[in-house]
């Protein structure tokens, strides 16, 4: 094998394929990067754990087409200190000469023949959305995917495609997180689950613009283009929360808040709770105010957020974080917060188009002290 080709070119490409690299295998390959090269000038990097296969091309210079395996970390490393400059690769069997510059280094790579196949995915089902829309719909819910490895299939978020639109779900057992966009090129009405850090590398592979992601269903598998990169996951088997069924609406109260003025109060608050110092966050809603408190064994901390609607002195308690974190993901200026009672969910919605996001999270025990 033998190219040359732009530093910044190449250190993209490789960082782009390193995401989906083993840090650790019993097969070493997957340690490492495939590079292959084919005619034309197509060079190919490719990693893959097992779960996740992530490959992307890019236009080289070549000379001679071939393939080799080269340990993931170091060949990104020294890409990325080597100098702006113009980086020369060359192999004779698996030793690897790299130039760039006055720098050099020799490798030892591995067989190609020993890095496993992608897994193929038999486009059941396709829809194409815009990157910039992918990346905001998965920033905006991944937050609420569960950690919990006893429930695998909570371990990703759902895809719901009818009709015109995508519907992004993500739950954890203690809060729920709702996206819905139209989209285009959509083939009928399918939904499959895809595990949450593959859709983490999804969102940082999408770039700003209106160039699309193409996603397309296989029987096992899910395959996301994003310009010249494929991402392909596994997808997860079970029974996923029936989610349409598990959020309350035609709630009584219905207070209209300030996003950012009752998310910087709830920060303030819970500046005294921590991982060992946990406490809920209690919430007084009267009329035309929210009054938040939470008590910890360092001390006491209280504030109040000015409001629209009577909250009808409904006290509720939250775990803080899980309101925080929605509210930081919730893209508008005013949001509806939706109450029943102290025991039934918080139902977060945009103020104006209230189609585009939902956020629900489940209230905690009070303490007596309350």
């Amino acid at each position: 094998m033998k190219f040359t080709c732009e530093k910044a070119l190449l250190q993209a490409g490789v960082s782009i394929a390193s995401r989906a690299v083993s840090p650790k295998s019993t097969i070493p390959a997957l340690e490492g990067l495939l590079l292959e090269l084919r005619d034309g000038g197509l060079l190919t990097i490719t990693g893959y754990n097992q779960e996740t296969g992530i490959r992307t091309t890019l236009s080289v210079e070549a000379a001679e087409t071939d393939a080799i395996v080269l340990p993931a970390r170091l060949f990104g490393e020294i890409i990325r200190k080597m100098p702006d400059d113009v980086i020369s690769f060359e192999t004779q069997g698996r030793q690897v000469h790299l130039t760039c510059g006055m720098s050099e280094f020799n490798l030892t790579g591995l067989d190609p023949e020993d890095f496993p196949e992608l897994p193929t995915v038999e486009y059941q089902n396709s829809f194409t959305i815009p990157e910039t829309t992918m990346r905001s719909m998965i920033a905006q819910t991944l937050f609420a995917v569960s950690q919990d490895e006893s429930r695998p299939v909570h371990t990703g978020s759902l895809f719901v495609i009818e009709e015109d639109h995508f519907t992004l779900v993500a739950v954890d057992g203690f809060r729920l997180a709702l996206r819905k966009e139209p989209v285009s090129s959509c083939n009928g009405t399918f939904q499959f689950v895809v595990p949450g850090p593959s859709l983490s590398e999804v969102e940082k592979i999408c770039r700003e613009g209106e160039e699309v992601v193409e996603v397309h269903q296989g029987q096992r598998h899910v395959l996301f283009k994003i310009g010249e990169t494929i991402l392909i996951s596994r997808r997860l088997e079970g029974q996923f929360l029936a989610w349409r069924q598990a959020i309350p609406r035609n709630n009584p109260i219905i207070i209209t808040a300030q996003r950012k003025e009752l998310l910087s109060c709830i920060e303030r608050v819970s500046l005294i709770v921590s991982e060992k110092l946990k406490s809920p966050l209690h919430c007084r809603l009267q009329d035309g105010k929210v009054d938040l408190s939470t008590k910890t064994a360092i001390g006491e901390a209280r504030d109040c957020c000015m409001v629209e609607g009577d909250g009808q002195g409904l006290e509720i308690g939250f775990n803080g974080r899980y309101l925080m974190d929605a509210l930081k993901a919730a893209s508008c200026d005013q949001v509806n917060l939706e109450f029943s009672h102290p025991i039934t969910p918080c139902i977060i919605v945009p103020t104006q188009g209230e189609e585009n996001f939902l956020f629900m999270v489940l209230p905690v025990r009070l303490k007596s002290e309350y």
